[in-house]
């Protein structure tokens, strides 16, 4: 079982990620939409009674995930839990409203007792842009107004703000207010420079999604962050990193598991994208060398520690249930990620320190 949680900046936290993917019931038939998030719920509810730190979902608007609104899955994750962090993973601020996203998650925050968690992000996907009209063209512009804007909103003062893609604010008082004063926000990156320097602008914690290739190449992304932080007087003390990966009782049953379902997965969006589909040779390589999380819990426990050691963060999100996976074996990958896979993590990275005692 995952060990209780620590305040000390030395402590490595670990997660949970999933973006609603439809899994298949026991007739091997797909789940509806409905089911789909009572399922996240459950798997919540297991994490939380395994001493896991955080569930964060993700925001997407297609058919092949069932969640385009987390923070209402999160307050019924809330209901249900005590001791889970609840995220978003991530919240697309571009195409959303920033006063309205920090009420929800204030008001996620009061229910939850002091739990709530943002993570902002552009999106990987764009289909909220035309949902909610607004421009493509205006991606970049959009996300670096709001993310400014909620920079503000964070301080839980009355606002004054203006751009040129939203109505000013002047002298806004924002409710309900965080008994803590403080929402905690991450920012999520996929890989932009430009991103990188933006979180350390803010002084936002910094979360790395590291879906593909071997994770040193995020090396300089991690170096980057941690000298634009001095540079702009702010903090790098939080890193964290999200990555892909499935978890069965031997590394054969977890490859033919998420070999299907994941090529299932990224053939469909890889169709919208121009991307060629993945071949087995691909997949294998990036099992073995690259940025999938899957096989045994050993197996992925020691790939788990060598990438926090590489990077030198101290929050790891493993991405479950990609594509049309089994129920059964998406809860069963939660007990053993909760139960043998982060214990073992715990245990190698302190065997690598020279001090057991952490």
């Amino acid at each position: 079982m995952a060990t209780k949680k620590k305040t000390d900046q030395s402590y490595i936290s670990f997660g949970l990620d999933s973006f609603g993917d439809i899994p298949r019931g026991t007739d091997g038939k797909l789940l509806t939409h409905a089911a789909a998030i009572r399922q996240v719920i459950d798997e919540a509810v297991l994490a939380d009674k395994l001493g896991i730190d955080t569930i964060a979902l993700g925001e997407h608007h297609r058919e092949d995930f069932a969640i385009s609104s987390p923070e209402m899955v999160l307050a019924a994750i809330a209901s249900k839990t005590k001791n889970i962090k609840l995220a978003s993973g991530v919240t697309v601020l571009s195409s959303d409203d920033p006063v309205r996203v920090f009420e929800r998650f204030s008001t996620l925050d009061a229910v939850s007792n002091g739990r709530a968690q943002v993570i902002l992000g552009r999106g990987s996907f764009t289909e909220s842009f035309p949902l909610f009209g607004y421009d493509l063209r205006d991606y970049e512009i959009l996300f670096e107004e709001k993310i400014e804007l909620f920079a503000e909103l964070l301080k839980e003062k009355p606002v004054t703000w203006s751009g040129t893609k939203r109505a000013s604010l002047d002298k806004a008082d924002v409710y309900p207010k965080t008994e803590s004063g403080h929402l905690e926000t991450f920012v999520g990156v996929g890989g932009s420079p430009q991103s990188v320097i933006r979180a350390a602008k803010y002084g936002f914690p910094l979360m790395l999604a590291i879906i593909g290739g071997a994770p040193e190449r995020f090396v300089p992304y991690v170096d980057l962050y941690k000298h634009a932080a001095q540079e702009f007087g702010t903090s790098s003390d939080m890193i964290g990193m999200h990555s892909p990966g499935f978890i069965a009782d031997t590394d054969e049953e977890a490859v033919k598991i998420a070999w299907p379902a994941h090529k299932t997965n990224f053939d469909r969006i890889g169709r919208t994208r121009g991307w060629p589909p993945i071949t087995r040779e691909h997949f294998d390589y990036e099992v073995s060398n690259g940025s999938l999380y899957i096989g045994s819990p050993e197996t992925v426990a020691r790939k788990i520690a060598k990438s926090i050691k590489t990077l030198g963060v101290n929050r790891f999100d493993l991405v479950y249930g990609g594509g049309p996976m089994p129920a059964s074996a998406r809860l069963h990958m939660v007990e053993l990620y909760g139960t043998k896979v982060i214990p073992r993590v715990r245990e190698l990275l302190a065997e690598q320190s020279g001090d057991a005692s952490k």
